[in-house]
């Protein structure tokens, strides 16, 4: 693959090297490397083991816990796509990725994040049918209408960040380019170049608008809906069960968005470059970590089917949270 040179030649493809965060002391990579490895380690198990409940257990055959499987999924490749280059910057020293490997990690790295925000507003309809229409909850969320929704979600999220990444590609860059993150994250790359940066850093905003802050207003309009129709249960109990069964998804949907405003802050204030980079490093991670422990201690059906798959015995019937 070939990228224009900033000289404005057409030059062999550059080689981008990730800076990973500039003041982090040598004798700290290994505690760091750690910290990592053990974060994801827990992302892959914790979510591997939510992925295996649902498949195996007959009680969790239900839209909203294919929806969440949908999500632990995404968490698995969200985090694979950057981890790994965060520990190999930290043990072996590896700072190099080719040209076609940078712009792939860009590219997954937006599409997995966008999935997450578009399968998180399918959550919450599926969770405003269940409580404002539950007579006709059997009806509209179907087996084939599940599907098509958590498709629409993948793909939607497949294709939005293709004419982003098209465009930063063939923007000029030095022979070695320096990324100031641990991974190539599109701003970073940007950054980077000699190009004019303004068209793509509106482009980007653009595309983090429809991927952030469309899927948000999608789940306060059906969280908007839902406080409505609760209020009007007559029993406090029957209120207090209604909010239960959306307590895991609004957790999650809480530290999704949290995440994003760490990075936006760490971004936007000013900062040292360090915060910066550590910023995107929060967006990469929290979630992903986050989202089993919080399935696993908020559901009770999900804990006892982790449960029996970890030590197989009677388990006496529960109800979802």
């Amino acid at each position: 693959m070939y990228a224009t040179a900033c000289n404005g030649s057409k030059d062999s493809s550059p080689i981008f090297y990730l800076v990973g965060i500039p003041s982090l002391q040598d004798v700290f990579f290994l505690p760091v490397f750690f910290i990592f490895l053990s974060f994801y380690l827990l992302i892959l198990v914790g979510n591997a083991l939510i992925l295996v409940a649902v498949v195996i257990e007959p009680r969790l055959h239900k839209p909203m816990y294919f929806f969440l499987i949908n999500l632990s999924a995404l968490d698995i490749l969200f985090t694979t796509t950057t981890v790994p280059k965060m520990l190999s910057l930290l043990l072996p020293g590896d700072h190099y990725l080719s040209f076609s490997a940078c712009f792939l990690q860009i590219y997954l790295f937006h599409s997995f994040s966008c999935s997450e925000a578009f399968i998180l507003v399918v959550m919450a309809y599926d969770r405003y049918v269940a409580i404002c229409r539950p007579l006709h909850y059997p009806v509209l969320m179907t087996p084939q209408t599940n599907a098509a929704l958590a498709a629409s979600a993948w793909l939607t999220a497949l294709l939005l960040p293709i004419p982003a990444v098209v465009q930063t590609s063939h923007m000029a860059f030095d022979s070695t380019v320096y990324i100031y993150n641990c991974f190539c994250d599109h701003l970073a790359v940007v950054q980077a170049s000699c190009s004019d940066t303004s068209p793509q850093t509106l482009m980007g905003f653009c595309i983090a608008m429809v991927m952030s802050f469309l899927p948000l207003l999608l789940v306060l309009l059906s969280y908007a809906h839902i406080l409505a129709s609760v209020l009007r249960i007559g029993s406090r109990e029957g209120r207090s069960k209604a909010f239960s069964t959306c307590s895991s998804h609004l957790l999650a949907v809480g530290t999704y968005y949290s995440s994003i405003a760490i990075a936006y802050v760490a971004y936007r204030a000013d900062l040292p470059l360090d915060f910066h980079i550590v910023g995107t490093v929060v967006f990469a991670i929290l979630t992903p970590v986050l989202n089993p422990l919080i399935y696993t201690l908020r559901n009770k059906d999900v804990k006892a089917a982790i449960t029996k798959i970890s030590c197989p015995q009677d388990l006496g019937p529960s109800e979802d949270l």
